[in-house]
C-alpha cells in the first residue's frame, strides 16, 4: 500500500514546482491526461479520449485495482500504449508529464481532486456535479481562477450544437419571457436492497475511496455505482441526473445566480431498503417574478413527459400544424414556459410552440453518426481551451457550473430540514443555523477542502 506520509510529501514537492514545469503546447500537440476514477463515467472518457485526436491517455488513477486492469485492457484493444497507474491520485498530480486530468470519482471527490490538480499545475475536466456541497463549488473557482488553470464541468449538453441554437433562441425571446423553466427526471430505479458491512475486498483501498466523507466500514452499496444514493459520497438523483436538467433551466433563462428561497419536499416511497437519499422529489426555486420547477421521480409513473401532436385551435381536420417528425419525449427533459409559447427539449430534440394555436414555430433535432457525440465534443472544447489557456472558451466553466450544482445542494438542504429556506447573498440562510451548516461539510482529515 502506498505509503500516505510519503505520498503527500512527494505531491506538495510536485506542487510546489508546478508552474515553472508547465508545458507550452502548440495547436497540433496532444495533451498527456490522466484520468482518476474508472468506474462508469471513467470507462467512458476513456473511451471518448482514445478516439480523439489531439488526446493521449498516459496514466489511470482509482482505488480499485480491478477498474486499472479493466481500464489497461480497453486501451490495449485500441492498439494504444500502456499507461501509467496509479492508486493514489496525489501521485498522479505530481506527475510532471501530465498536461490535464480528466476527474470521474464520486462526487465527494470532485472538489478535492479538481483543487489538488490545479494547485499542481493541471488542467481539470471533471464530472457534474461539480461539487459535493455549495461550498466545494466557490472554492473550486477561486482555485481556477488563482492558479489559472481550466476547469470545465462535465455537463456535456452545453457543447451540443442543437441546444446551444435552441438555447440561444429562448434567450432572444422566441417563446416571449420566460416566468417558469421546468426540469424533469421520470426514471426508473430499481430499489438497491439491503447489504451488511463486510471486511474490504483484496485490491481496493477503502480509505483512499472515502476521503473527505467519515471512516466507516466497506458496503458494497457504498461503493461503485450506489455511491450515489447516500448522503455521505452522493447527492441522490437531483444531483446524478437532476443537475443536467437544472443547468439546462439555468441556461434557457440566462444563467441567473441565487434565487431568493427555494422548497423542496418528496421522500424515499415504495422501497425499503438501505438508500438514504429520496427517489421522489419536487423543488421550486424563486427568482423573483420567474420560478425553476424540478421534478425527480424514480418509480413507475405515466406518459405526462411526452409532448403530443397539436394542431391549431378551432382548425378544420385538414388543417394541421406544421408536422414534427415525432413527438419528444421529455421524461428526462425539460419545459419552458414564456409570455408567448412554450418550448420543450430533450436529447431527441427541441420543439417550440406559440401561443393558445400550438402551432410549431422552431423544431430542432440532434446530429446522428460519426461526430454526433455530445461528449467527446465537449471534451474536445475543454482540450481546445487547454491549448488557448482562456477560460472564456469552456462550455460549462466552473463559474457556470458550480451554480448548477448548487441548485441540487439547495434543495437538498431544504429536503432534509423539512422547510422553505429563505437566501441572503453569499449564499446564506436567513435565521436558520441548521440550514446555514448544511453549505458545506465536515472533513476528515488530511482530505480537507
Amino acid at each position: 500500500m502506498t505509503n500516505p506520509t510519503a505520498t503527500r510529501r512527494a505531491f506538495f514537492v510536485g506542487a510546489a514546482s508546478a508552474a515553472s514545469a508547465l508545458r507550452v503546447m502548440g495547436a497540433n500537440d496532444k495533451v498527456n491526461l490522466a484520468i482518476v476514477g474508472l468506474g462508469g463515467r471513467g470507462s467512458a472518457h476513456l473511451n471518448t479520449y482514445l478516439r480523439i485526436s489531439q488526446a493521449r491517455v498516459a496514466a489511470l488513477c482509482d482505488v480499485n485495482q480491478a477498474a486499472r486492469e479493466k481500464a489497461q485492457a480497453t486501451i490495449a484493444r485500441a492498439n494504444a500504449e500502456k499507461a501509467r497507474e496509479f492508486e493514489d491520485m496525489r501521485e498522479t498530480f505530481a506527475d510532471k508529464s501530465i498536461d490535464a486530468v480528466s476527474i470521474a470519482t464520486p462526487n465527494h471527490w470532485h472538489a478535492l481532486s479538481s483543487i489538488w490538480a490545479m494547485k499542481a499545475g493541471k488542467d481539470v475536466y471533471c464530472e457534474k456535479p461539480a461539487s459535493h456541497n455549495i461550498y466545494e463549488g466557490q472554492k473550486m473557482l477561486e482555485v481556477a481562477r488563482s492558479t489559472k488553470r481550466m476547469l470545465q464541468i462535465g455537463s456535456q449538453h452545453r457543447s451540443e450544437p442543437f441546444k446551444i441554437k435552441s438555447i440561444a433562441a429562448l434567450q432572444q425571446g422566441l417563446i416571449g419571457k420566460i416566468y417558469q423553466a421546468k426540469g424533469l427526471c421520470y426514471k426508473r430505479r430499481a430499489s438497491i436492497g439491503r447489504k451488511p458491512d463486510t471486511d474490504t475486498p483484496p485490491g481496493v483501498n477503502w480509505d483512499l475511496f472515502l476521503g473527505p466523507a467519515p471512516m466507516r466500514k466497506f458496503n458494497e452499496l457504498r461503493f461503485r455505482y450506489n455511491w450515489h444514493w447516500f448522503w455521505d459520497t452522493g447527492n441522490g438523483d437531483i444531483g446524478n441526473q437532476g443537475v443536467h436538467e437544472l443547468g439546462i433551466c439555468r441556461w434557457g433563462m440566462g444563467d441567473p445566480q441565487w434565487p431568493t428561497s427555494v422548497f423542496s419536499h418528496g421522500g424515499k416511497f415504495a422501497y425499503d431498503d438501505d438508500q438514504e437519499t429520496p427517489n421522489t422529489q419536487t423543488a421550486s426555486f424563486d427568482f423573483g417574478g420567474r420560478e425553476i420547477v424540478f421534478e425527480v421521480r424514480g418509480l413507475l409513473t405515466g406518459a405526462e413527459g411526452a409532448v403530443p401532436r397539436t394542431r391549431p385551435r378551432n382548425a378544420t381536420p385538414e388543417a394541421t400544424a406544421p408536422k414534427t417528425a415525432a413527438p419528444l419525449n421529455v421524461m428526462i427533459g425539460n419545459l419552458f414556459y414564456g409570455t408567448e409559447g412554450w418550448a420543450a427539449m430533450s436529447n431527441e430534440g427541441f420543439q417550440a410552440f406559440k401561443g393558445d394555436s400550438n402551432e410549431l414555430i422552431m423544431e430542432e433535432r440532434p446530429e446522428r453518426g460519426p461526430g454526433g457525440d455530445s461528449t467527446g465534443r465537449h471534451m474536445e472544447n475543454f482540450l481546445d481551451a487547454v491549448k488557448s489557456r482562456k477560460h472564456e472558451d469552456l462550455h460549462d466553466e466552473i463559474a457556470i457550473a458550480s451554480m448548477s450544482a448548487a441548485m441540487c445542494h439547495l434543495a437538498n438542504i431544504s429536503y432534509r430540514t423539512g422547510r422553505k429556506l429563505t437566501l441572503q447573498a453569499g449564499p446564506k440562510f436567513l435565521n436558520d443555523p441548521e440550514a446555514n451548516k448544511m453549505l458545506t461539510r465536515d472533513y476528515r482529515k488530511p482530505y480537507v477542502v
